[in-house]
């Protein structure tokens, strides 16, 4: 019984680290170039996936991929983008 439970808990560490891994991996410059001004946030986010973080202010949403070392980030007015920034990307 408590072999299967260390099986299951290794199993769920490998998926959780593949799935970071997944989503890290598109925060790229390849993907940064394809965001263009204009492009809806659904359009966004079949591209990069889902954000790490939103938040709306006076009708801006301002997101952001990626982590400390790399990371893209894009303003959205009327769920089109507007203005976007990038760092640490090769």
């Amino acid at each position: 019984m408590r072999s299967d439970w260390c099986r299951i808990g290794k199993i769920l560490l490998i998926v959780g680290f593949l799935s970071l891994w997944g989503c890290s991996s598109k925060v790229n410059q390849d993907n940064y170039k394809k965001i263009k001004i204009g492009m809806s946030y659904e359009e966004v986010t079949a591209i990069l996936g889902e954000p790490v973080t939103c938040e709306s202010i006076l009708g801006i949403q301002n997101c952001d991929w990626g982590d400390e070392t790399r990371a893209i980030n894009i303003k959205f007015a009327a769920d089109n983008v507007v203005f976007r920034t990038a760092k640490g990307l090769s």
